[in-house]
């Protein structure tokens, strides 16, 4: 669904003219309204602007924050019992504006995050090992963006931890270059920004909610003490089935990696601040 005429239409008449060649059999379509897409049952919001060169992530927040606020009731409206996988950036900061606005439970509103980090470094990873990228299973926790927290000992690839495949400096790299993903993408776009993965990423969460499949992924959940951070979102391993995030999963975190993930909380709290909701 787009608020531009056409749009919305135009692509799932083209996603449906592929469905003999690729062989699928869902239902794809176009909708202008609200009122077409009631009684949803899960919903993923991608609307607002996409971050510009030069753009900081407060000035994102704030030109967002209004998008999403108008969006969101619109969408409770017409789908009162749906769950919201929210992709709008800041994503940290408005899937906190989402539970807010909505007044749904935090379960029933997740942020795509950690599934596109991790994918992010996985990709590097096999790239460097030349292995497989499936073979790789990254541990990314705390704010999507430059305070994301990458946990090497917890990243393993065909089961074995990182630390004992790659050097520190080639992890770093590695690291570096998954913060500034999104920056890479954008610088090379020029006018846009990622949507091959994110895309993808927020397809498998809603697969695993629809589907019921109880998978374990990194997602941006909103915090009630959980890792000893209260009322804020950033990514955690979540379980994912049909009520939503049936679960989050603490892990066992080094005294370092506490100290890391509880800056990495901080910062998201500072820029929920700047939307002033009170």
């Amino acid at each position: 669904m787009d608020i531009v005429p056409g749009l919305a239409q135009g692509k799932a008449l083209d996603i449906s003219q592929s469905a003999p060649v690729v062989n699928f059999d869902s239902g794809v379509s176009g909708a202008k309204s609200y009122e077409e897409t009631a009684g949803s049952e899960v919903v993923i919001i991608t609307a607002g602007f996409s971050r510009k060169p030069g753009m900081t992530r407060d000035e994102l927040c704030l030109t967002n924050m209004r998008v999403i606020n108008d969006t969101i009731h619109n969408v409770v409206s017409h789908s009162p019992d749906c769950t919201i996988i929210m992709v709008t950036n800041p994503v940290d900061a408005m899937t906190y504006l989402a539970i807010k606005a909505s007044k749904l439970p935090r379960n029933r509103v997740v942020g795509l995050s950690g599934v596109l980090d991790g994918a992010r470094l996985s990709s590097f990873i096999a790239d460097e090992l030349k292995v497989p990228p499936a073979s790789v299973s990254a541990c990314i926790l705390g704010e999507h963006g430059k305070n994301m927290v990458v946990i090497p000992r917890l990243t393993t690839v065909k089961d074995k931890p990182l630390t004992e495949l790659l050097s520190k400096e080639t992890i770093d790299k590695l690291v570096a270059r998954t913060i500034m993903g999104g920056d890479e993408i954008v610088a090379l776009l020029k006018t846009g920004s990622a949507f091959y993965a994110p895309s993808a990423a927020a397809a498998r969460m809603a697969e695993a909610i629809i589907l019921d499949k109880k998978e374990t992924l990194l997602c941006a959940a909103h915090l009630d003490g959980e890792y000893g951070i209260k009322d804020t979102v950033i990514s955690v391993p979540v379980k994912l089935g049909k009520k939503g995030i049936e679960e989050i999963i603490e892990l066992e975190l080094t005294t370092e990696e506490k100290q890391a993930l509880n800056k990495s909380a901080e910062a998201v709290r500072e820029l929920i601040k700047t939307m002033k909701l009170g």
